[in-house]
Parts: C-alpha cells; sequence; structure tokens
C-alpha cells in the first residue's frame, strides 16, 4: 500500500496561511466529537477528516437508508441495502480516503447516563443532532464542563449555527431559552436540500478548524441563519452569556439531570410508548404532513400512522405509542423524523 507522506496530503491546507505548519500539526492531535451523523454530521465527518483532525468519535443510533442517500455524503447503496449503522458506515468510509486518522464510531442513542462516556477525552463537540432535546442536553454537558461545541441544524432550504464557547459567549439556552413548541417540521416531512445542509455544515466545519489550530480570534460570534432557496440570510449577535440565563449563568442543568425530558417506556407487547410534554399537536395538520410518507387516519382523538414494519399512534398533547419495537432508540429515532423533537 502506498503511504501518502503527510506533507503531500495535506499541501494546499499548509499553503493556507491561517493553518500553515503549525496549525496542521495541532490538527494531528485534536480530539473531537461529532454527534449524529446525518445529514450535517456526515458531511462534518468528511469535511474534517479529510483536514486531518487526527481522532475523530462518531456518535449515531440510526442505520442507512435509501432516503439518506440524497444529502448525506459519506454513504453509498451497498451501505442502504445493508442497512448498516451510520457510525460504521461513515468510519469504514473515512477510512478509505484517510487511513492516517483515528475515527471511533458509536452505535449508540445520547442520553444523561451515557453522556460522560461518550463525550468524554473531547475538544470540540460538533451537532449532528436533529432534535434540540439532544441539543439541550449537549449544552448542559459543555457548559458544565467548558467544553466548546457548535451547533448546526438543516431543514428545507434552511440553515443555522452557533459557536458555543462556555463562559465567553451565548450558550444555547440563552439564545432559545425553551424549546420550541407544537408542530415542527422535519427533513421527513419538510424535505431538505442537500445544498442546505451542505453549506451549514461547510461553516460549522470552518469554524471547528479555527478553534482546533488556535485561530479564536477569527471564530464567528452571532447566530447564523440563511435560506438557501430564498436567499435570506441574518445574524443574531451571541458574543456574550445573556444575564439570567439558567445554564451558564445558574450553572442549571436539568436535561442533564433527565428533566423535561419525553419518558419513555415500555407499553405492552413490541411496542414503546413516548411520553412527551407540552408539545399540543394540531392532528389535522399532522395528519397532511405525514400522509406523503405512510397511511394515516386522524380524528379529534387520536392519529394513526403506519410506514412499515411501525405503527405509531399520536395524541393531542404530544404524547405516542410505536408498536413494531422495543427498542426505545428506535421509538425516538421515529419520533424525531416525522413528529419533530
Amino acid at each position: 500500500m502506498i503511504s501518502l507522506e503527510l506533507g503531500d496530503r495535506y499541501s494546499r491546507q499548509v499553503l493556507f496561511r491561517g493553518i500553515g505548519t503549525e496549525g496542521q500539526r495541532r490538527l494531528a492531535t485534536s480530539r473531537i466529537v461529532i454527534a449524529g451523523c446525518g445529514a450535517t454530521g456526515s458531511v462534518l465527518a468528511s469535511l474534517l477528516a479529510r483536514a486531518g483532525v487526527g481522532a475523530i468519535r462518531i456518535i449515531d443510533r440510526d442505520y442507512v437508508e435509501p432516503s439518506n442517500l440524497q444529502r448525506q455524503s459519506l454513504f453509498d447503496e451497498d451501505d442502504a441495502a445493508e442497512s448498516l449503522p451510520k457510525a460504521i458506515a461513515a468510519a469504514r468510509k473515512v477510512a478509505l480516503f484517510n487511513s492516517q486518522i483515528v475515527v471511533e464510531p458509536q452505535v449508540a442513542d445520547l442520553i444523561p447516563s451515557n453522556i460522560d462516556s461518550l463525550l468524554a477525552g473531547a475538544q470540540l463537540i460538533l451537532d449532528g443532532t436533529d432534535n434540540f432535546e439532544t441539543r439541550y442536553l449537549i449544552n448542559d454537558f459543555a457548559v458544565k464542563h467548558s467544553l466548546p461545541w457548535i451547533y448546526t441544524a438543516a431543514v428545507g432550504s434552511y440553515g443555522v449555527t452557533l459557536n458555543v464557547i462556555p463562559g465567553q459567549t451565548a450558550c444555547l439556552v440563552c439564545v432559545f431559552p425553551r424549546p420550541p413548541e407544537g408542530v415542527l417540521e422535519t427533513c421527513e416531512t419538510a424535505g431538505i436540500l442537500n445544498s442546505a445542509v451542505n453549506l451549514a455544515a461547510s461553516i460549522a466545519a470552518t469554524e471547528a478548524l479555527k478553534f482546533l489550530v488556535g485561530a479564536t480570534e477569527h471564530l464567528r460570534r452571532t447566530l447564523l441563519s440563511f435560506d438557501v432557496w430564498q436567499n435570506d440570510r441574518a445574524e443574531i449577535i451571541a458574543d456574550k452569556p445573556r444575564p439570567g440565563c439558567s445554564t451558564c449563568g445558574l450553572h442549571e442543568f436539568p436535561h442533564l439531570a433527565g428533566e423535561g425530558r419525553p419518558h419513555i417506556t415500555l407499553c405492552g407487547r413490541n411496542s414503546v410508548q413516548i411520553h412527551e410534554r407540552r408539545r399540543p399537536v394540531d392532528l389535522a395538520e399532522m395528519s397532511q404532513r405525514l400522509r406523503p410518507h405512510g397511511t394515516v387516519r386522524h380524528s379529534d382523538f387520536v392519529l394513526k400512522f403506519w410506514r412499515e414494519p411501525y405503527e405509531l399512534t399520536l395524541f393531542p398533547d404530544g404524547r405516542a405509542i410505536i408498536k413494531g419495537t422495543t427498542d426505545p432508540a428506535v421509538a425516538r429515532s421515529l419520533y424525531a423524523r416525522f413528529i419533530g423533537t
């Protein structure tokens, strides 16, 4: 096997004045975690692995499906045919183009009971998740341990990203004191443009490089959002913590303690119940959103949604029973994809 010299592989990046030889050395000894390896997470993993970040831990609870291939750049048709876990598939793909770095796949659902072990040793956390529930959990952990992280999201033609440097910038709770309520758009119901994904992830990856090489004076200190279809762009100043923020001001970490988190229980034979809280749902509107994705029927009291091999029963308060699995991670994933969290 022909070994590519470090200088050849990264020569064009080393020529860039902002990185140089010393910056490339720093990247080679860096350790990051990418939480979620779907659309944004797979782009982040590809870009940062190609840039030479030395150790990347990839955490994801899901598996590759054919519908992922439109936007999740690390996967191919064979991965989808085998239903490979995304973390495993991503690690294999990275090894094909950069065998000089270490990629550690973790097929897991990031939850309060395992977050300490899954995020241990990281210098920086990158958000590739698909729900606010997990993002608030990451934010609690990051602020508690003074660990920087980068929030990134994309849906439809919209993308958004925010650098969180505890003690210096606003945290996620400073910007979003409460999670969104009601019906939320998801990639499953609103669709998504791969260009929006790639733009959001590319901006986030660049911010990660700035942090890892020590160019912190160039880090963006705003919440940046854009719509690539409508040509809209906005920035909200986030250069310092919000006075009175419950997380970075008062150091309260309810998400690490599991508070406000949908309670999940096994419910009868081969089913899981998600006890979502304060999530009033318009069943008629949700029915319209779900109709392209399976069979759906609703009344004023309940909505039934069938997508083989699962059956989802949704109640007006946001509670749901998912039949066809006893795995809470699978149930959470289905709820996030189709109902939103």
